[in-house]
């Protein structure tokens, strides 16, 4: 492992136990100046790690990342994995209109819709996702509500009886919801049960269904399921999905989107 990454590891460590570090800190914690820390954190923060706010640097326990391995490219392998979704959330993203209330399952898929939501929109937006947040928070002018209750470190996820039902008083225009499996006959599917009310309680509350997956959920089962196709009014997808799919979603009267990769 190189000095680099021995230092990246370190300094993930160190904002995990504290959580709030200034720049000056964390030179004298790992030794180094503190233009190298800003070049590190620029790093971590380009992968969500963490989050510069008013000179302050914030963890972020949403990111996926726990330490990097030698020669691992953290920039280069984010882009890898984030290609398809940064176009589909872009293309998602464009269908949101000034006025809308919308609904963001938790996911990181819609969380890539996010950045692409242009600032001072007149919108309000509902989500219970701790990364989703982090994000939403940026946008200058969006109006947030947030469904609280038990965390899930997992999918990063808040959930609880209370949080369902501060969202079924919510009336929305549009829902994103997340899957990790969609097929024809056994419908929408996800991994964990937890998350079946709260998909359930946001798609009763929107007018417009509309789901976000990459390609490779089509054609796959999860353990959870949480609604049949028919149930979902558009779908916003990448290039990657087969012809046969595309037949099947439009003979099922849903609105097909396809997100082409810049």
């Amino acid at each position: 492992m190189n000095k680099k990454t021995e230092r990246l590891n370190r300094l993930i460590e160190i904002l995990k136990i504290r959580s709030f570090v200034s720049i000056k800190e964390l030179a004298s914690l790992l030794g180094v100046s503190e233009m190298t820390v800003r070049r590190d954190l620029r790093i971590l923060e380009a992968n969500k790690v963490a989050e510069n706010i008013h000179g302050t640097t914030v963890y972020n326990p949403a990111h996926g990342i726990h330490k990097t391995d030698a020669g691992y490219n953290l920039l280069s392998e984010v882009g890898k994995q984030d290609k398809q979704k940064g176009a589909i959330g872009k293309l998602a993203a464009s269908l949101i209109e000034p006025g809308d209330i919308i609904i963001l399952d938790t996911g990181t898929t819609t969380e890539q819709i996010v950045p692409h939501i242009p600032n001072n929109m007149d919108i309000t937006a509902l989500c219970y996702n701790i990364n989703i947040l982090m994000e939403l928070h940026r946008k200058v002018g969006v109006k947030m509500l947030f469904a609280g209750g038990n965390y899930h470190s997992n999918t990063q996820m808040f959930e609880s009886k209370e949080g369902i039902a501060f969202i079924c008083g919510i009336r929305a225009r549009k829902v994103f919801v997340s899957a990790a499996g969609i097929h024809e006959q056994l419908g929408v599917t996800c991994v964990n049960s937890y998350e079946v009310p709260t998909k359930q309680a946001i798609l009763k509350s929107s007018l417009v269904r509309v789901l976000v997956a990459d390609s490779s959920k089509f054609g796959k089962v999860r353990p959870a399921y949480f609604c049949d196709l028919k149930e979902i009014h558009a779908i916003v997808t990448d290039s990657g999905l087969s012809e046969e799919w595309r037949q099947n979603i439009r003979d099922h009267g849903i609105e097909l989107y396809i997100a082409e990769e810049e």
